[in-house]
């Protein structure tokens, strides 16, 4: 007997995370514009992160690739872009997490370093963290910002880790 439940298509799980892109950045933009929340290096690292995995999904559901190689590159790139995204967000709060005397000095704004280091180096001194960055100044239901975005990290790791499922469970 032969199972009647069949993987759901590309398309639909690609568009879903996308969706899911949006709205991540519909919450950052507004947080940033209407309640004047300022983004550190770190969230604006994370903001590439979310835009990075929107792109790879939204260029799979444009494609929408028949066969297994296709469909596994496209979920490897996005789980790719999304750990990227998660893991500057565990960094961001782990560095809220520091006591008070463990906290990195404030550096030079992530504008500044743009304009007179070369890219490299603008990326290390970021994931090194500042003190801008262990500032917690907002918090839902208890939680930091840098935690509900890796949770939505984790959450939106679900569409590209189905998209790989689904290329290498086909027959």
């Amino acid at each position: 007997m032969t199972s009647s439940l069949r993987p759901v298509a590309l398309r639909p799980l690609a568009l879903a995370g996308f969706g899911f892109c949006v709205l991540m950045m519909a919450v950052a933009l507004g947080l940033e514009h209407i309640a004047g929340l300022e983004p550190c290096p770190l969230c604006i690292f994370q903001r590439v992160g979310v835009i990075a995995t929107a792109v790879v999904l939204l260029v799979a559901a444009i494609h929408n690739p028949a066969g297994r190689v296709g469909r596994a590159i496209y979920g490897v790139l996005g789980l790719l872009t999304v750990g990227g995204g998660a893991f500057v967000a565990g960094r961001h709060v782990w560095l809220q997490t520091l006591p008070a005397d463990e906290v990195p000095s404030c550096g030079p704004g992530l504008d500044y370093m743009m304009d007179i280091l070369p890219f490299q180096e603008v990326v290390a001194m970021v994931l090194t963290g500042s003190g801008e960055c262990a500032e917690i100044d907002f918090l839902f239901l208890g939680i930091t910002l840098p935690a509900w975005t890796l949770i939505g990290f984790l959450l939106l790791a679900l569409a590209p880790l189905a998209i790989v499922w689904q290329a290498v469970s086909r027959r």
